[in-house]
């Protein structure tokens, strides 16, 4: 009796498992069942354990720092790749980017302080070269914000020039740094004495140079700095002396890693993407190792769950984000650039999402916020609702908010033609405070915000995975296109707007067409699944592919034609440039006839492309910052090339009225005229890009067409 129930008991065993790993092969788990088996799998123990384990190998025993082709780098991607492995990811593999590295080993700088004492102040670095290769004796100089005029009477030939400087506010340290650098400084040392690094007087600061290595610079503190200046100002000469041992090496063509494993689904073809970079500042814990603990805990919650998904998910490790080609504007997301663009172009046309990770385990903003492409809004407002709260913290839940900006690797892969998202971090506190300083570590980690997000982007991954085709809605894009019109500027340059207006709403009016057959077929899919209706889930999915390819396609194409920037890297539409151009011409031109010199240069002339610099750098610094971005090759630009719509050079009509702002009834024809040629041409430019508009609005409306 006891073996013929023992055998019993193990057919029914036997059956048991037969039946759910039938069941967990063929998919027939409702999105319920399987968000309830993922939720109970999440452990934000692990994200954050291995977090903080990413501090391990530094290029500064001091300060920390795991930047671009450094030891530190890729000492970390090896271990990032180890990991993925063990927590069962499959295919595994190293892709290799070339990038210019940067080890940036020590900047260490002492001197007397006013009680005679030594004074020891430990300096951050910038993507530069500099080596004293031991310690060097220096001479130290103020120089106010670093602007022409600030150093226009000073001797900075071979010395230390110490700035203060508002990276949020004012300029870019690139500015300051290359108008000594011409004027012969040594080195510049920066402090931010606004706008970042606003945690404590203590606080260093690091940010991607956006300029040359030959120009170099460093960071150092509020603290540190008004010891030094102290000692400056009481010297007879405004001279302080200074050992400095530092050692920054930027090289160029080097190598680094990124790295990805992947949770294959049903479709080994179709993907969805996850990333995360991690390089970083100083230790780095929210910019970005929480962001690769959540990449890791999102990928380990979804196996320990049993999750089996209908597509085949990509976990992502990028290397290179916060730099990674010298002397350009767009010196960052190099890892990411390189990884779709250079790596695998032949994932565009299969991946449906990127869903990026920044700064994931602090409470930015309430509602949390996910920035994504126009087109991916009004889905996620849809799941949004699906996702639980966590006690303590997002009190007023989730926001939605578009387009995407450049400061993140979810940029590079929507401009190839991957709709992409992120967690949002640009409007928090934090930026001012904590990031990219030597306190952006575990002491800022919130668990509550990292064990929502990895809830909500599980979640979100598998509600993207239940879906036959991507769910890419272009009336949001086409309306924000139509909002950005200013109808009174086409008119003054006699261009009407009802033709391109009355494209759009047809491209709208077909858009929801489209929509409404993606939505079908995509409800009738997740009802499939969720009956266990594997044949008729495989037949919709099967049927919808020229559909999905269809949509990216057109999303591709939109990207290409829509989306471009203006000179403070914000995303515009092509018309917008010169639109924003022709009015603040035209108000500085009516200003200065009304003589009003100082209206036209504190509120129009700045406005203008990146004449701001105009007011305060030389000519051939202004230039330089140009003309890097007019006439370098594309392979330089990486994300940014093509993007910027023209330049209007106003440096020779700014500095002019400049030396006019005191006098009486000054005399400003010339000014006058020279802006109305540019406002001329930029109303010529104008046009030019309407035509181009409004022919793109005419295909994407024809490629809507096709997709019904």
């Amino acid at each position: 009796m006891q073996k013929n129930l023992l055998v019993f008991a193990l057919l029914l065993m036997s059956a048991t498992m037969f039946a759910a790993c039938t069941q967990t092969e063929r998919g027939d788990v409702t999105y319920e069942d399987a968000k309830s088996d993922y939720l109970a799998k999440v452990d934000v123990d692990y994200a954050f354990t291995f977090a903080k384990s990413l501090e391990e190998f530094k290029t500064n025993e001091k300060l920390g720092y795991r930047t671009a082709g450094s030891e530190a780098e890729i000492k970390t991607g090896q271990k990032i790749a180890e990991e993925m492995k063990k927590i069962g990811l499959t295919e595994v593999t190293k892709d290799e980017i070339t990038v210019d590295t940067w080890e940036f080993e020590k900047a260490d700088m002492t001197f007397k302080d006013g009680n005679g004492q030594d004074h020891l102040a430990v300096l951050g670095g910038y993507q530069t070269n500099f080596d004293t290769k031991g310690v060097k004796e220096f001479e130290v100089v103020y120089g106010g914000k670093g602007t022409k005029n600030d150093l226009a009477t000073l001797d900075v030939k071979d010395k230390l020039v110490l700035i203060d400087i508002n990276q949020d506010e004012e300029w870019w340290v690139n500015y300051p740094t290359y108008q000594a650098h011409v004027k012969g400084a040594a080195a510049v040392i920066v402090v931010q004495e606004g706008g970042f690094s606003e945690v404590d007087p203590t606080a260093l600061n690091a940010q991607d140079i956006c300029g040359p290595d030959d120009a170099p610079v460093f960071s150092m503190s509020i603290t540190d700095a008004n010891v030094l200046k102290s000692l400056i100002n009481s010297s007879d000469n405004g001279i302080a002396t200074v050992d400095f041992d530092a050692k920054s090496v930027v090289e160029f063509d080097g190598k680094t890693y990124n790295y990805y494993g992947k949770i294959i689904g049903k479709d080994p073809e179709s993907y969805i993407i996850l990333s995360g970079h991690y390089d970083s500042y100083f230790d780095g814990f929210e910019d970005d190792n929480a962001a690769i603990g959540l990449l890791l805990g999102v990928a380990k919650g979804l196996i320990d769950s049993g999750y089996q998904p209908e597509k085949t998910i990509i976990f992502n490790a990028l290397a290179a984000e916060e730099w990674g080609v010298s002397n350009t504007r767009y010196d960052w997301s190099t890892g990411a650039y390189n990884q779709i663009f250079k790596v695998h172009p032949e994932w565009v046309g299969k991946a449906v999402a990127n869903i990026n990770f920044e700064l994931p385990a602090y409470e930015h903003t309430s509602p949390d916020e996910i920035r994504a492409v126009y087109e991916l809004k009004n889905y996620l407002e849809q799941f949004t609702a699906s996702v639980p709260s966590v006690d303590g913290v997002y009190e007023d839940g989730i926001a939605v908010i578009t387009p995407l900006q450049t400061w993140s690797d979810d940029f590079s892969f929507s401009l190839a033609g991957v709709p992409a998202m992120r967690n949002d971090f640009k409007d928090s506190e934090f930026m001012k405070t904590h990031y990219h300083t030597q306190f952006d570590n575990a002491d800022a980690y919130n668990e509550k915000a990292l064990l929502f997000h990895q809830n909500l982007y599980g979640l979100l991954t598998m509600y993207y995975d239940r879906t036959a085709v991507t769910p890419l809605d272009f009336t949001v894009r086409l309306g924000a296109l139509k909002a950005s019109i200013d109808k009174d500027i086409w008119d003054s340059v006699a261009v009407s707007s009802n033709e391109l207006l009355s494209e759009i709403d047809t491209a709208i009016s077909t858009a929801k067409k489209v929509n409404t057959a993606v939505n079908k077929v995509n409800e009738d899919y997740l009802k499939a699944l969720n009956n266990g209706d594997e044949k008729t889930a495989e037949k919709l999915y099967e049927e919808s592919r020229t559909l999905n390819s269809g949509l990216l396609e057109t999303f591709k194409f939109a990207q290409d034609h829509f989306v471009k920037l203006t000179w403070e890297d914000e995303q515009i539409f092509p018309h917008e440039h010169a639109q924003n151009n022709i009015k603040n011409l035209t108000l500085s031109i009516e200003a200065l006839e009304k003589g009003d010199i100082n209206l036209a240069l504190d509120d129009y002339l700045l406005a203008i492309d990146n004449n701001w610099y105009a007011y305060h750098f030389d000519n051939e610094v202004y230039r330089y910052f140009t003309d890097y971005v007019i006439e370098q090759p594309a392979e330089r630009l990486m994300w940014g090339a093509g993007r910027i719509v023209g330049h209007e050079d106003l440096y020779a009509p700014i500095n002019s009225l400049l030396a006019k702002r005191e006098q009486q009834n000054a005399d400003v024809t010339e000014e006058i005229d020279i802006l109305g040629k540019a406002l001329n041409e930029q109303q010529q430019l104008l046009q030019t890009a309407i035509a181009e508009e409004l022919a793109s609005t005419k295909a994407l409306g024809d490629m809507l067409v096709n997709l019904k």
